[in-house]
């Protein structure tokens, strides 16, 4: 079997186009490398870090702490309250500043729903910024 040109000339023609199949094989082996040495990298070290001895901030603003108890109501610093009360006592406590941060904690048994409707509450209250409270890991009550 023979092969015949499409022309009678016997120049070939030149190939304007670029091969990118060794292109494509050397960023294939490139990618390959890289999977493999990717999770070599991230080794994890323990390192003892040194405790600090300087002084805690101090608080820049008075701590509003508003209170979910589990049998229900609010409870503001110590104060029991009820619904009604709820936007005078914050105002009394906050000094009129909508503008300071509520900190709201709640018993684990409350419900979600009553959490939500106490940040409602608050939201109506013209109090925006709020602070979750919750305790850290392995402390005790």
């Amino acid at each position: 079997m023979a092969l015949r040109l499409a022309s009678d000339r016997e120049e070939l023609a030149l190939a304007h186009e670029m091969n990118v199949t060794p292109f494509i094989d050397v960023m294939l082996v490139l990618l390959i490398i890289f999977m493999v040495a990717a999770p070599l990298s991230t080794v994890e070290l323990d390192v003892d870090l040194p405790a600090s001895r300087a002084a805690p901030a101090p608080r820049p603003e008075p701590v509003v702490v508003l209170t979910l108890p589990r049998e229900g109501g609010w409870r503001l610093g110590g104060r029991a309250l009820d619904d009604a009360r709820l936007a005078a006592a914050l105002r009394e406590a906050t000094g009129g500043d909508t503008g300071a941060r509520i900190h709201l904690g709640a018993d684990r048994t409350v419900p979600y729903e009553r959490l939500m409707a106490a940040m409602d509450a608050l939201r109506e209250a013209g109090y925006t910024r709020v602070a979750l409270v919750g305790l850290e890991a392995g402390k005790a009550r």
